[in-house]
């Protein structure tokens, strides 16, 4: 069996589950839960494709949480679901979460079909609800926005337009991984253009999950990562923590041993000293490359918390740092990275770890998912359309621009 962070489930796989699971109460965070540990593979270029005529009886998402440890999946039956999957982090990763939340909407076009209703004021709140559901990865509201347009462009149906919705989520889904592609050849070549004479490889430093697991495929930074290590340009990846998730011991170390691609786990307080070792070696680290859930106008990147201060402490070491994310990332409404919204999330996650309390309960607690690194620290930001380097409102911009004509 393939293993994938986002399929559908079919009506024949629905009904074995059940008979499998049956007698056995469900997670009680999320619909059914199916352990998928059993002979399975991790494809980081899965098939999307699937008979879009085949009532969809559930979404399956793997649940991140869980890793490396367990790999199992959550199964959804509608937009509320996928909602809630997206808030506690069964899902995660600025592109994921949009294509879980277009497959969400037309997951409840097909429970509304099924139950009858106003489906247009249905199909509205269930919109609102995904789109409430995390507030700084941009790539939710650009995902929504699309299914919003199909939605009005079959407002005279008497049912809500099922198929032409779960058609655009597959787009959407294919997309992503199409433009994961190509970025990653775009970040390869940038990668082998700074090599200096004489070095034929060199090590990067990575933070967070940019991975298949957080994207429709392949990934965005570590989609980079991948494809220069397969031509033989980065030798060994430098993985942070990243806590509180702890998003790079699970997931990207995760991926990465999947793949044999060599890799060490480090805290991120031993950055800095990772980056002064590496840059006094033949091969040591050249790059910080990172994703984003939200770009401004001007390059200013908001990403994972800690980014900003690895940017800093790259430029300190002489060492250039690289953002990959595609024009969905982008929100040219907002000027500057001052204006993008910072999700906090409970202060039980870092007053707790593995079930145990590991700070004080009064303690006050400062918890921000993203900070914002400013465009001024930031040597190239990889997109679908191509590189934009030393990037500024003029330069990106102008790459807006470019990829709007076509």
């Amino acid at each position: 069996m393939s293993l994938v962070p986002i399929r559908w489930v079919s009506q024949q796989e629905c009904a074995s589950r059940e008979e499998d699971t049956a007698g056995t109460p469900p997670d009680a965070s999320a619909d059914v839960t199916h352990d998928v540990t059993s002979d399975v593979t991790f494809d980081v270029t899965s098939d999307v494709t699937f008979d879009v005529t085949q009532p969809a009886v559930k979404l399956a998402l793997l649940d991140q949480r869980l890793l490396p440890g367990e790999t199992r999946e959550v199964l959804l039956e509608d937009a509320r679901g996928v909602a809630t999957a997206i808030t506690d982090m069964v899902v995660r990763g600025a592109p994921a979460i949009g294509i879980a939340a277009a497959y969400g909407v037309a997951l409840e076009a097909f429970v509304i079909n099924r139950e009858g209703g106003d489906w247009q004021s249905r199909l509205a709140s269930a919109c609102d609800v995904l789109a409430a559901s995390r507030p700084t990865a941009v790539n939710l509201f650009w995902a929504l926005d699309r299914m919003r347009k199909v939605i009005a462009a079959h407002v005279t149906r008497s049912q809500a337009p099922y198929e032409a919705l779960l058609k655009e989520a597959v787009r959407i889904h294919e997309q992503d991984l199409d433009d994961n592609l190509r970025m990653a050849e775009f970040g390869a070549q940038v990668i082998a253009a700074s090599l200096a004479q004489g070095e034929t490889r060199c090590e990067v430093m990575t933070h967070c999950n940019t991975g298949a697991l957080a994207t429709g495929g392949h990934g965005t930074a570590l989609g980079v990562i991948r494809t220069a290590y397969a031509q033989g340009i980065v030798g060994r990846v430098h993985v942070n923590e990243t806590r509180p998730w702890w998003q790079g011991s699970r997931l990207t170390a995760w991926e990465l041993v999947q793949e044999k691609i060599p890799a060490r786990l480090a805290v991120e307080g031993a950055a800095s000293l990772i980056m002064q070792q590496g840059a006094r070696t033949p091969e040591g680290v050249r790059w910080l490359i990172v994703g984003a859930d939200r770009i401004a106008a001007n390059g200013d990147t908001a990403n994972k918390i800690g980014t900003f201060s690895l940017a800093v402490q790259a430029r300190a070491h002489g060492i250039k740092v690289m953002v990959v994310a595609p024009l969905a990332t982008f929100d040219g409404t907002l000027a500057t990275g001052a204006d993008i919204p910072i999700e906090t999330r409970d202060a039980a996650e870092l007053r707790e770890a593995g079930g145990r309390q590991i700070a004080p309960q009064d303690i006050d607690v400062f918890n921000p998912v993203f900070d914002v690194t400013p465009h001024e620290y930031i040597d190239a930001i990889v997109t679908e359309h191509g590189v934009v380097e030393s990037p500024d409102s003029d330069s990106v911009g102008a790459l807006l621009g470019r990829a709007m004509r076509r």
